[in-house]
């Protein structure tokens, strides 16, 4: 008769599976045949996440295995990506890159570019711009770039007028009339679909408008959008210096410019994201 050790060690290795390191039931197959490589790519979940997750197939049959991590903010991906934790992020649009860079010495560089996410006015209280009152409060993104773009944006559509030249890299002390002493707040640009319904409108990012009305079922009228024609403001795949031309990520690139992705986004989003290759 086998004591109580004996039957553990029995039992242990007729169950080899259960002993395996780092085997996930979440982790996606590796490719077959060609040689796997992985790329681990940062993303914010909505829309970049979605549609990286529409290229993942397309990058394994070409032997590129992608493993997506999904982050809520602007500023841990690219960290991150510097850092080394991650191969590539999809996230930003080049002006942001480069003043991101700019302001935390990196050397992060784009790939090339997926879609366009334009910026758009929006409120849960008014159906349109003529219907904003004097002295409505309005947030806009809190980090420059889209800060500055938020502030074009209703610049163009009569609400404000800038100084001149100053172009995306307005702030709200570049604001020289202010006919309807619009009251101008700066939050973080994850914070702003939650707090829609306590201010009259609000300049907010299409990945963060189309996650809330996801998972928090928001409801808002659109009063006004960025025009897409020659738009700066296309979301792009990201890398360190010097890893541009490696193979898998020309892969990855490549899933993510094909025409199984442009369907996908033309029909999963009908406007508010836009392709951009």
């Amino acid at each position: 008769m086998k004591n109580p050790l004996q039957l553990l060690l029995l039992t242990l290795l007729l169950s080899p599976v259960a002993l395996l390191p780092g085997c996930k039931k979440s982790d996606p197959p590796a490719p077959e045949g060609k040689g796997a490589r992985t790329l681990k790519v940062g993303v914010n979940p909505v829309p970049h996440g979605e549609i990286l997750r529409v290229a993942v197939p397309l990058a394994a049959r070409e032997g590129v295995r992608v493993e997506v991590v999904e982050f809520t903010d602007y500023i841990q991906p690219n960290i991150a990506l510097a850092d080394k934790q991650l191969d590539a992020n999809y996230f930003q649009h080049v002006p942001y890159l480069e003043r991101f860079n700019a302001d935390r010495k990196l050397e992060l560089v784009s790939v090339g570019a997926v879609h366009l996410e334009p910026l758009a006015l929006y409120s849960t209280r008014h159906a349109s711009i003529e219907e904003l009152p004097e002295g409505a409060r309005v947030t806009i993104p809190a980090d420059p770039t889209n800060g500055g773009r938020a502030l074009q944006l209703l610049a163009q559509k009569g609400l404000l007028r800038l100084k001149e030249g100053v172009g995306a890299a307005a702030t709200v002390k570049d604001v020289v009339d202010n006919p309807r002493r619009l009251e101008l707040r700066e939050i973080d640009a994850e914070q702003q679909p939650r707090t829609l319904e306590d201010v009259a409108a609000a300049v907010i990012n299409g990945n963060y408008f189309l996650e809330a009305q996801k998972n928090l079922r928001l409801d808002a009228k659109v009063l006004a959008i960025e025009s897409a024609k020659g738009n700066p403001y296309a979301n792009v795949l990201a890398v360190r210096k010097g890893d541009e031309a490696r193979p898998e990520v020309r892969t990855l690139m490549k899933a993510l410019q094909s025409e199984e992705v442009r369907r996908y986004i033309e029909s999963t989003y009908r406007g508010v994201v836009i392709p951009a290759f």
